[in-house]
């Protein structure tokens, strides 16, 4: 398209302006609904459900290729639409009586002929119990409906639909019911606009309503996503404008009258009924009547006889043959270009189309170059209003509908006007088999190998738990054939192995001696290794140079109610030295390691607390492939990540039960300790809360990853990261993962674009992984945890990595590394906060984890908070950690109390202690100060330790939320540092926690 010339910019216009007083202003941004609040209330009355009274024959001829539940399930998910309502059948009218005195239902469908009675008369006595219930009669044909005059009278009949075939219809006439009950408060409250059909005959009724609904939720669900997240774009979805019926002409004028200022467009037929008779121009004198008093009113006139398109002529309306076979195409042609759907098109006076735009951004940035006579003649005619309607952008079209073009002096003051008001709009807008090894018959391509005839250990059991999983469900193959979910390859040492190994060189005595970490990991490696499993792993070496993770697998470990997780090492090899002896010397090295972190202190003082004693443990070890590619020095999967079942915290319209999940460029390290990563839930991956706008973008993005340093002379030591460096995803743009994670932060325009390949700041957005699935990584995800859930009986943690391995011919992989039970208990006891203790409480948290009650508790250790510093965390945890070991040795429980997120490997989220840091504590406080605030990290290894104790976990994030500051300073001070108070209560406080319903109090006694 040529470029647009705009000769006459400072045109002044002529028309009505002599007295003009006032340009109109640029809407304020707090007008704005960015919270789309709303929205929340629209759509209140649903249909849920719906009681069908129809013969056996009648619903078999409905039901013909399958149930018709499902059918309109499919039908309300292909549209993605929420709450498909459930049907109940009957087959009597006396049936559905006595069903009715059982449950409340919402509609009531019926056919006409039932075996005891006629569905006029079924509906009489409906109505004597329910004067309110809608009724709706559907019928195989007009013909087949005995008295229809009567019916056609409706009486007790609120509508009459005619079964083609096609479940489209049902949801037509449900839709219809909501549209019915909804428009008047949708329409008063919000602004929902409304399109009228004026139609008589249930035949064609039947025949346009499911198109036109069909039509309008899939308009309105095309322009939802012009930079709006998942949760704005459902709950807009409720704004889409409602569809109207009305059979003669006084119904007509009735919701004309009421919804006036609401319409976006008639569709009438030409005859119809008129002061109780047909009348073969009563859709001709309703819209001339229309065209008079909304002259830009988009109209269709509708009609079985071609010969009236003259008629249509009469009142400026366009006209469409009810009977060609094309009625679907036309139909989607009047609502792109009249009813504002799809791009604005800039037109001149005579037509002439010079740009269009596709969204509101590319709108703003073509409004300076339009010409003068387009602006005016779209202007004229309220097409920037509708547009924006369209897109339920309620407040700024309401606005743009209320000035014209004589409000303004020049051209420059109505493109100011417009485009101030479009980038307000955009700115707010924006905020399975185990194998035993066989070392003379190995077979590479098995996924599962055990080395020894002990227990596999708590994270190999459900890495083979996970297996057979997959194996029972080839269908979640064939649904993501692109990509491979699967395990990695996999060899477990059994704990038969570790008995070995202890043995061999007693180190059983270590369960009774208290001594540094290092002295002991120095004594394991010192020690010397089973021959039977050196043999076996020096052939197993032979055939596999990737690179490994050595994790540990502890009888105990991920146990549902002490999953010990991330008390125990686990070593990234690169293996990748020529001399087979040195690799194996790493990776045994690795595996005593591990074994002597049983006996370190964190897992030690845990076995404590859960009642355990160290011999108890028994470590089994796996050696898995390392999922993930080459990058020059470096190692590392595209991504990695932690998907939990369960959602602690979750927003919006999310459900607990929705799950939850981390991911992370790299290496999972920086997930599991709580670093700053992505968190969204599977079933609504575009909704992310920390990434509301672009401030919150640039703001909590990950700028750090882990990943193996590929040096084939790699030292190992107590230090389980020494093989791993920690690099700035600035370092690693021009990457392949890097590059596809990444969006471009544009500051010219203050915009985030979802590619790397264009100019500007690197921003890892996950977009292409979350909003445009580049794999169906959440779909992966949510379906994985709801086998995984099922199949263990309760929520469940997943840990996993994906390759995807652009430009190569292999496919994406999503591996599954673990699978453990969540841990928490929230119905064992039935827990009530009362306002007794809401008037002595001095904390309360609307998000709390944990169910139960602390009594006697006297002791609280706290960060001072106007002392707090968050470049000195490091600091102030191993202050509390000497405060705890204290607490410890005095056998003394505490309540703690901090800001920011508890366990963040990154110090400048919170605190980043560990779990021997805190054993004592019986109740931890997340605050919110100074705007430190970091989102909860579910997928910790620290949280899953602290939930699985049944810790209680207040977070103070709300405005109902709060922590008495000025009561804590003043109690007695035990002990004081920089940072850290310890203090004691002179009686004692109680912490509550109601498990069912989230809430937590902290309450002096």
């Amino acid at each position: 398209m040529a470029p647009i010339k705009n000769d006459n910019e400072n045109d002044n216009i002529k028309e009505n302006n002599d007295n003009n007083n006032h340009i109109p202003s640029v809407i304020n941004l707090a007008d704005f609904d960015t919270g789309f609040k709303q929205f929340h209330e629209l759509m209140r009355f649903r249909i849920n459900e719906i009681l069908l009274v129809s013969s056996s024959y009648d619903a078999f001829i409905m039901e013909e290729d399958g149930f018709l539940g499902e059918k309109i399930f499919h039908e309300y998910r292909g549209l993605s639409l929420s709450y498909p309502p459930k049907i109940t059948r009957v087959s009597s009218a006396q049936e559905a009586i006595r069903e009715l005195e059982r449950k409340e239902f919402d509609l009531v469908i019926t056919v006409p002929r039932l075996v005891d009675m006629s569905a006029f008369t079924l509906a009489n006595k409906i109505r004597e119990r329910n004067h309110d219930l809608p009724i709706i009669l559907l019928t195989h044909s007009i013909a087949g409906i005995d008295n229809f005059a009567e019916f056609e009278e409706k009486g007790p009949i609120d509508s009459i639909f005619v079964w083609m075939g096609n479940t489209d219809i049902f949801l037509a006439l449900i839709k219809r019911t909501e549209d019915r009950f909804n428009a008047p408060f949708d329409t008063q409250s919000a602004g929902v606009r409304v399109i009228l059909l004026v139609e008589d005959s249930p035949t064609y009724s039947s025949s346009l309503l499911p198109i036109i609904y069909k039509e309008v939720v899939r308009q309105t669900r095309a322009i939802m996503g012009e930079g709006l997240n998942r949760e704005h774009q459902l709950l807009k979805l409720r704004a889409r404008p409602k569809i109207l019926v009305a059979t003669n002409y006084e119904e007509a004028m009735d919701i004309y009258g009421q919804y006036k200022p609401y319409l976006i467009g008639v569709l009438s037929d030409t005859s119809f009924p008129k002061e109780g008779k047909m009348d073969e121009n009563a859709g001709l004198d309703f819209l001339r009547m229309a065209r008079k008093e909304i002259p830009d009113l988009p109209l269709l006139l509708l009609s079985s006889e071609s010969k009236n398109v003259s008629k249509a002529d009469q009142v400026q309306a366009r006209f469409l043959d009810k009977n060609i076979p094309s009625l679907h195409i036309e139909i989607r042609n009047f609502f792109l270009h009249y009813l504002g759907f799809g791009d604005f098109v800039f037109r001149m006076p005579d037509g002439h189309e010079i740009a269009s735009a596709a969204n509101i951004h590319a709108l703003e940035k073509l409004l300076p170059q339009i010409p003068f006579e387009s602006i005016r003649y779209h202007v004229n005619r309220n097409h920037f209003s509708r547009w924006l309607m369209a897109r339920s952008e309620v407040t700024l079209a309401s606005r743009f509908r209320h000035f014209t073009v004589s409000d303004f002096s020049n051209i420059n003051e109505i493109r100011k006007f417009l485009i101030a008001n479009i980038k307000a709009l955009r700115i707010a807008r924006q905020k399975g088999v185990v194998v035993s090894f066989d070392p003379e018959n190995f077979d590479p391509d098995i996924d599962f190998f055990k080395i020894g005839s002990g227990s596999l250990g708590g994270k190999a059991r459900g890495l083979a738990f996970l297996a057979k999983l997959l194996r029972s469900h080839p269908s979640l193959i064939e649904k993501f054939g692109s990509v491979k979910v699967t395990l990695p390859k996999t060899l477990v040492i059994t704990t038969e192995g570790y008995d070995s190994f202890l043995s061999e060189n007693h180190l059983e005595i270590f369960s009774e001696i208290e001594t540094d970490d290092e002295d002991i990991a120095n004594r394991f490696l010192e020690a010397s290794f089973p021959a039977w499993i050196k043999i076996q792993l020096r052939l197993f070496l032979q055939h596999v140079t990737y690179p490994l993770a050595v994790r540990s697998s502890g009888l105990l470990e991920d146990s549902l109610f002490q999953p010990y997780a991330g008390l125990y090492k686990t070593y990234m090899l690169p293996n990748c030295n020529p001399d087979l002896e040195i690799r194996l010397e790493q990776l045994i090295k690795a595996i005593k390691l591990i074994y002597a972190s049983v006996y370190f202190h964190g897992p030690k003082v845990y076995s404590q607390n859960t009642s355990h004693r160290i011999e108890d443990e028994k470590m089994a070890i796996i050696i898995q492939q390392l999922n993930g590619s080459k990058h020059g020095d470096y190692f590392y999967p595209d991504i990695s990540g932690v998907a939990q079942s369960y959602n602690f915290y979750p927003i919006s319209y999310m459900r607990p039960e929705d799950g939850i999940f981390h991911v992370a460029l790299g290496l999972g390290k920086m997930v599991v300790e709580g670093g700053k990563v992505l968190r969204c839930s599977p079933k609504y991956p575009q909704l992310l809360p920390q990434y509301s706008n672009v401030e919150d973008i640039l703001k909590n993005s990950q700028r750090f990853f882990y990943t193996l340093l590929l040096d084939d002379a790699c030292e190992l030591g107590i230090n389980e990261d020494s093989t791993m460096v920690k690099r700035e995803i600035a370092d690693a743009i021009h990457e392949a993962p890097v590059q596809l994670l990444s969006s471009t932060y544009d500051p010219e325009d203050h915009y985030i674009r979802d590619t790397a390949h264009t100019t500007g700041v690197k921003v890892l957005t996950f977009a292409q992984i979350l909003k445009y699935k580049y794999i169906p990584l959440a779909d992966i995800l949510n379906e994985i945890l709801l086998i995984s859930e099922k199949g263990m009986g309760g929520p469940v943690e997943i840990e996993f990595a994906t390759t995807m391995t652009p430009g190569q011919e292999q496919k994406a992989e999503v591996v599954l590394l673990q699978v453990r039970p969540m841990s928490f208990s929230r119905e064992n006891i039935e827990v009530e906060i009362t306002t007794e203790d809401l008037e002595r409480s001095v904390g309360y948290s609307d998000s709390a984890l944990g169910n139960g009650r602390s009594d006697n508790l006297a002791d609280i250790v706290y960060v001072k908070p106007e002392k707090f510093n968050p470049g000195d965390t490091i600091n102030i945890a191993h202050q509390i950690a000497k405060i705890n070991a204290t607490m410890q040795k005095q056998n003394k429980k505490y309540l703690l109390i901090g800001p920011g997120r508890w366990g963040s490997s990154d110090h400048w989220l919170g605190i980043p202690i560990t779990w021997n840091d805190i054993c004592n504590a019986t109740g931890i406080v997340e605050t919110t100060i100074r705007n430190f605030r970091a989102d909860p990290s579910q997928g910790t290894h620290l949280f899953q330790n602290i939930t699985s104790l049944g810790i209680f976990y207040l977070t103070i994030s709300t405005q109902r939320d709060f922590i008495d500051w000025d009561w804590l300073n003043s109690l007695s001070v035990v002990q004081e540092t920089s940072y850290i108070k310890h203090v004691q209560i002179p009686s004692f406080i109680t912490i509550k926690a109601d498990g069912k319903k989230s809430k937590g109090v902290i309450i002096r006694c």
